[in-house]
């Protein structure tokens, strides 16, 4: 059962793109993985290709073996490209390992600890109070959701006075628990937006009277100690993460006690693999685990099955955006994913004539200017 072929694919998942991989053996078993968007997504295929004549040949079962490989193959740390391609490789072994065994691959994690995984809507606006009210409604009708993430922002925060940016959005943020069930769960993703630590404590002061699930990634990952500090000043859940690439990064998150929620993107840090181990130090300081998955059904899946096997799990983020290529992706039913033990691998189906042409779509980031010209997060 020997890696035989690697195939790349650039599709979309809603108004995103996406890069689609597939490695096959040469007994003809395909495993399927879904490559994160960074940005220059064009770029990870050369990469993929290149990766790939480290592998060719050697037994696709072996996971961990491969896993490790790439990551000593280059002589400095693979960094945000190179740990997505990893990862992608990495989960196409998954679900071919999966798919040798006929097990689903939560099996070969251990088995599974739930019967069922509990996602929340990623909505990533902030809308007027009746839009909103709209939006969850039909979301929880659909799909039994009861926890949203927004985002905290209702303007330009770079042309606003901060006190200002914290008021506005401490009284929206109670105007929604007025309007929506009180059961309902609403967290905030703030972008990593926030440049002073101190008003990253002012922005969860203005939520905390409505009791936020967490507010996520207020200010940029590199500067641990800014992390302890304004953990140990808010009174509000922090969660980080999809910033981080590595289980020494976290171990170093953890160790200063920065975060109350860990927030690792499955298809950045290297694929699970390297996920388990995140999760692992984070269940020894406490710290449960949020997978980051603004992603499409391949990543969903890859994210089920970590959630399954994996005690301290929390809540998964789940994007709900249709795609072409999925015949049956995991859909919420009463707000949670339920397990499919009867499939093998990841246990969706990939429709191959939909992938005949490339479904590229250009998206970027846009920096955003303040007054004075100068350059902001976004």
């Amino acid at each position: 059962m020997r890696i035989s072929r690697l195939e790349t694919f650039m599709q979309r998942v809603g108004d995103r793109p996406r890069l689609l991989v597939k490695i096959t053996t040469d007994d003809g078993i395909a495993g399927w993985a879904e490559a994160y968007n960074h940005g220059p997504d064009r770029a990870l295929v050369p990469l993929l290709e290149y990766l790939f004549t480290q592998i060719e040949g050697v037994d696709a079962r072996r996971v961990g073996y491969v896993n490790q490989y790439l990551l000593q193959s280059s002589r400095f740390p693979p960094g945000a490209l190179g740990l997505a391609a990893i990862a992608a490789i990495d989960h196409a072994l998954w679900d071919i390992a999966g798919k040798a065994a006929g097990l689903p691959v939560y099996q070969l994690l251990g088995g599974a600890v739930r019967d069922r995984v509990r996602v929340y809507a990623g909505l990533y606006s902030a809308p007027d109070v009746p839009q909103l009210a709209e939006r969850t409604t039909e979301l929880n009708e659909r799909y039994g959701f009861t926890a949203f993430k927004l985002s905290p922002y209702r303007g330009d925060i770079h042309a606003t006075r901060w006190g200002a940016v914290c008021r506005e959005i401490g009284d929206w943020f109670g105007a929604v628990r007025e309007r929506l069930p009180d059961a309902w769960e609403f967290a905030f993703d703030a972008h990593a937006c926030i440049w002073e630590p101190g008003q990253a404590v002012q922005l969860a002061a203005a939520l905390a009277p409505n009791e936020p699930l967490f507010l996520e990634e207020p200010i940029r990952p590199e500067h641990v100690p800014a992390w302890a500090r304004i953990r140990s000043e808010m009174r509000v859940p922090l969660a980080t993460g999809e910033s981080l690439y590595t289980p020494n990064e976290f171990l170093a998150l953890l160790a200063a006690q920065g975060a109350d929620i860990v927030q690792p993107d499955i298809c950045v840090v290297g694929g699970l693999t390297q996920m388990r181990k995140i999760a692992v130090l984070a269940e020894a300081h406490y710290v449960g685990v949020a997978p980051h998955n603004p992603m499409g059904p391949l990543a969903t899946a890859a994210n089920l099955h970590f959630a399954a096997a994996t005690t301290n799990f929390d809540i998964l983020e789940y994007k709900p955006d249709d795609t072409t290529w999925c015949v049956d992706p995991y859909l919420p039913v009463d707000g949670y994913l339920q397990l499919r033990p009867d499939r093998p691998g990841w246990g969706v189906e990939i429709d191959e004539s939909a992938l005949a042409h490339d479904d590229y779509v250009h998206w970027e980031r846009r920096v955003p200017v303040r007054p004075d010209g100068s350059t902001a997060y976004m």
